[in-house]
Formats: structure tokens, C-alpha cells, sequence
């Protein structure tokens, strides 16, 4: 005799719903717990699935699809999909977008499907606090972001949360205007008083800043290692703002995961793999001039890395991004849905 049942309804949850279950959210905790997970083998992430087209106006459009599966406590599957273009702001929108889709681990149904850029910024920013409590060194008074977008925006917002001693947020960005409207914004919606200062350059903002942020779409890097001052810890968000010479002359560099960072041959980081320039954590340079990653964040986690030796050290962090912090966060906002009765019940 064949047992069946009938098919789970899918849930739908808006961006409106999904921003407001963030805001219950410990999204630095969660990210903590995700990396803890994935140090602990407790992970598959499988390469990511990249796609690129250029539109009838030559503009360049990506999608990025992201399946990933978390055990442990989370038990979580599903797939994170995010496109971009960078020339939306001309157009009113912002430049990515995105669906974050959670299976059932069970049966593989698709349970539920939820606005994902808003998932994808609050884990960016969280995985950027996370890394700068674990490499915590002097008292963070400035930090720098270079980037007036969403995921710069986020960034301010959470460091406010997350930083007890910052006084100050340096913002930087080519459009001018928009840098002093988003200023604007966040001057009267933080939680507590903090200065926001729009500056006219990169460097300005870079240096002398405890914490550096770039968030923006350059595949040309533009910062070296003489803009960052003893102890500052750079969070490389947008992968490429970077130059060689800071990756080799940091004090210590850490990743977030390894093989996903060594086999995409477009970010910095793949690239000086390619040239020779960097191995990864397990390896040992065959030459001079060749930079071994210290670790991956899981790394620091887990207590395997000591992370940070001097106050003076400067530190690279650079995040790839990983569809386990996704998946995982949605199946969280999920959870929570579904216990407070939110979003929209789809026939199977």
C-alpha cells in the first residue's frame, strides 16, 4: 500500500515581509552559526551558477544562482538567486534584485519563495561585524565605506548596532549627491547620534579609518596599502576595490571560503591565484612574493586561527559570499513566518 499525502503549500514572502522579520533577527549570531556549521563540515556549496548578458544599450547584466544546503541546527536547502545591473540607478531601481528559494529537506518540494535582496545585504553586513569582532583590535572609532548603495546603506545601519565605540562614518561615492541624500537618510533614521561625513575622494575616506568597507561595482581596484593605516581592517565586500600590494603586504588575510574564492577566475583574488600571486590557507608558497591566505573566517570560529597578533596589524577580509548564509538566514525568516501567520500561502 502506497502512502501519500497531498503537497505542501508554498509560502510567499514579500520584501516588506521579509525586512520586518529581519529586524527580530541576531543576523551576526546567525552568520556565526552558519560558519560554524560549514567549519564543521556540516555544509554542501556547490559552485555558483553565473550568468552574463549584455542588453541592446551594451549594458552589462548578471545572475547568480547559488544552491546551497546547511545542516546542524538549520537543516536548511534551497537556492539563492540574485541579478544585477549597475546602470539601474539611471533608471530609479536598484541595481540588484533577487529570490531567495528554501526546499523542503525531505522531500525536495520548494516550501517557500522570498525576496532575497534584502537577505543578501543583511548577510553581507553581518558577515562584516562578525569579522571585525573576531579580528577585534583598537577601539573602532571611524569606519569608512566607499558606496552609497543598499549594501553601504546596510552597512552604516548595522555597524551603529553593532560598534559601541563608533563616532564616526566616513562615505565616500562617485555620485556626490547621492552620498549626501543617503547621509541624509540615515542622519535621522540610526538608533543613536553618529556623525556621517561625505567626502569628495576614496582616499579621504580610506584613510585613517579603523574599518574600511568598499561597496561598490568596480572590476578595477584603486586602493593600495599605503592608504590603510596600522590596525585598520579592511572588509573587501565588493571583492575587486583592492590592489595587489594590499593583499600581499597585509598582515594577515582571510577568506570565507577557499574554493569558491580560487575557482572564479573574474575577482581579484582568482586572479592572483592564477598569476601565482596567492595559495590558499593549506599551501605553502614555492617562491618569494607569494602570499599564503591565513584562514578562512570558520577558521576564526572555530578557534583554529588566533586571528589577529599586534594592534597594528592590518587585516584583509574577503568575503565571497556564500549561499549557505542565504539559505540559511531564509529558512530562519521562515520559521518565524510561519509561527506569526505572515506572507501568502501559493497553491501547490
Amino acid at each position: 500500500m502506497t502512502i501519500t499525502r497531498s503537497r505542501q503549500q508554498l509560502l510567499y514572502l514579500p520584501g516588506d515581509n521579509v525586512r520586518e522579520i529581519c529586524k527580530g533577527i541576531d543576523s551576526v549570531a546567525l552568520i556565526r552559526d552558519v560558519l560554524y556549521q560549514h567549519g564543521s563540515g556540516n555544509t554542501i556549496l556547490p559552485d555558483e551558477g553565473y550568468l552574463l548578458w549584455r542588453t541592446a544599450q551594451r549594458e552589462t547584466v548578471r545572475s547568480l544562482s547559488m544552491p546551497a544546503y546547511v545542516g546542524g541546527t538549520f537543516n536548511a536547502a534551497g537556492t539563492k538567486i540574485i541579478n544585477s545591473n549597475p546602470r539601474n540607478f539611471a533608471r530609479g531601481l536598484p541595481r540588484a534584485s533577487g529570490l531567495t528559494v528554501l526546499f523542503d529537506p525531505s522531500t525536495g518540494e520548494v516550501i517557500s519563495i522570498m525576496e532575497g535582496a534584502h537577505i543578501s545585504a543583511m548577510r553581507t553586513a553581518s558577515i562584516t561585524f562578525l569579522s571585525v569582532g573576531l579580528l577585534t583590535g583598537p577601539p573602532i572609532r571611524d569606519m569608512a565605506v566607499v558606496g552609497a548603495g543598499v549594501i553601504g546603506a546596510t552597512h552604516i545601519e548595522l555597524g551603529v548596532k553593532r560598534l559601541a565605540s563608533l563616532e564616526r562614518v566616513i562615505l565616500f561615492d562617485i555620485n556626490q549627491s547621492r552620498a549626501d541624500e543617503l547621509a541624509r537618510e540615515l542622519q535621522v533614521s540610526v538608533e543613536r547620534t553618529i556623525r556621517i561625513e561625505v567626502v569628495d575622494s576614496a582616499l579621504k575616506a580610506i584613510r585613517g579609518a579603523d574599518v574600511i568597507v568598499p561597496a561598490t561595482t568596480v572590476t578595477d581596484g584603486y586602493i593600495p596599502y599605503d592608504w590603510l593605516k596600522p590596525g585598520a581592517i579592511v572588509v573587501n565586500v565588493s571583492l575587486d576595490d583592492l590592489l595587489p600590494d594590499a593583499i600581499l603586504k597585509a598582515d594577515l588575510l582571510f577568506v570565507d571560503d577557499w574554493n569558491l574564492v580560487r575557482a572564479d577566475s573574474r575577482r581579484l583574488l582568482g586572479r592572483m591565484y592564477r598569476e601565482g600571486l596567492v595559495v590558499g590557507p593549506k599551501e605553502h608558497p614555492q617562491a618569494g612574493g607569494v602570499r599564503r591566505i591565513d584562514g578562512e573566517l570558520s577558521d576564526l570560529v572555530l578557534a583554529r586561527h588566533p586571528g589577529r597578533n599586534s594592534i597594528e596589524d592590518i587585516i584583509v577580509v574577503n568575503p565571497f559570499g556564500l549561499g549557505i548564509e542565504d539559505v540559511a538566514f531564509a529558512a530562519r525568516v521562515f520559521e518565524i513566518a510561519k509561527a506569526q501567520g505572515i506572507g501568502t500561502y501559493l497553491p501547490p
